[in-house]
């Protein structure tokens, strides 16, 4: 579970580029590189700076061959949660999950219940986009004011895997500046999801995190 915290409003304005935690691309045996897996959570204001923009990336280190053959799983609940009055618990959350060759987004809307077990809500407002292809343009759905996307990327965070092992066995104390990116040339399955500030609720800020849910 990814967890991380940020400004809406002004003050985010301020804030040059992208709002996330540390990135977690290696898990247990039984996680790493499915459907389950996720490296990334991205939060971040929208060119419209009346939206926010959420990212949510899966399965990492695809090499480029494996990408092409990388997909989201049908068993797979993503849901970003959103807690808009400071309590650590979800006020509101979105929803993604495949079915056959698009990705379909629920919300934000406020769950039922709380916690570890999610059901899908199909009676939430639903939109959905067709799933983006390794190596063709991006399809981008749009509806309600609201933008959708899902499919490979190139993994956006830069990690030098090196020089970390050389701080930790002594032999170096600290990154190099710009130093080497281990993850270049790998991908991930990205979902993202565009949302109007409105639909957020009322709040100067909000805690944002994403899990994913198998199916049981």
């Amino acid at each position: 579970m990814k967890k991380t915290k940020l400004l809406l409003g002004l003050s985010l304005v301020a804030i040059s580029g992208l709002i996330f935690i540390a990135a977690d691309h290696a898990d247990a045996p039984a996680v790493t590189g499915n459907a389950s897996d996720i490296t990334d959570v991205y939060a971040f204001q929208g060119q419209d700076t009346n939206n926010m923009v959420f990212v949510v990336n899966t399965q990492g280190l695809l090499s480029p061959g494996a990408t092409a053959a990388a997909a989201f799983s049908e068993n797979v609940l993503t849901e970003i949660n959103i807690d808009n009055n400071g309590d650590n618990v979800e006020d509101l959350v979105i929803q993604a999950i495949r079915k056959n060759d698009k990705m379909y987004f629920f919300g934000p809307f406020a769950p039922q219940t709380t916690g570890l077990t999610s059901t899908v809500n199909t009676t939430a407002t639903a939109n959905s986009v067709e799933i983006s292809n390794y190596g063709e343009p991006a399809i981008i759905g749009q509806k309600s004011g609201m933008k959708f996307f899902a499919g490979p990327r190139d993994d956006p965070f830069f990690f030098d895997l090196g020089q970390f092992k050389a701080i930790l066995a002594g032999n170096a104390t600290g990154f190099n500046n710009p130093g080497t990116d281990s993850f270049a040339g790998t991908n991930v399955l990205s979902m993202v999801v565009e949302v109007p500030k409105s639909l957020l609720g009322s709040s100067s800020s909000i805690n944002i995190w994403a899990e994913t849910k198998t199916k049981q």
